[in-house]
């Protein structure tokens, strides 16, 4: 193998290495708090499960994906994710 060859190997597998290190930062690291959230919106009820740098994000995220299925439309969308949630169960909160 020439040495052009061999250093464009060597590159490749670093990079690989450096994206591999970036999605396992980005999915452990920065969402401490994790929560599924179950919310009833015109006698449809769904959970969703999200993650957040916060309390406050978890929530709201886990309300928006709650709400995809059962609210159709940006209104009916907006207006679910205000709801008051029917449960919160924490899966992963910093102590």
């Amino acid at each position: 193998m020439n040495k052009s060859r061999a250093g464009l190997v060597m590159l490749v597998v670093v990079f690989v290495a450096a994206m591999l290190a970036i999605i396992i930062y980005s999915s452990v690291g920065i969402h401490p708090y994790e929560a599924e959230i179950c919310i009833t919106y015109k006698g449809r009820t769904n959970c969703g499960t999200a993650a957040g740098a916060s309390r406050e994000q978890a929530l709201s995220a886990g309300a928006r994906i709650a709400c995809a299925s059962i609210a159709s439309g940006m209104t009916e969308r907006i207006a679910c994710d205000e709801a008051p949630p029917d449960s919160v169960r924490w899966i992963r909160e910093p102590q």
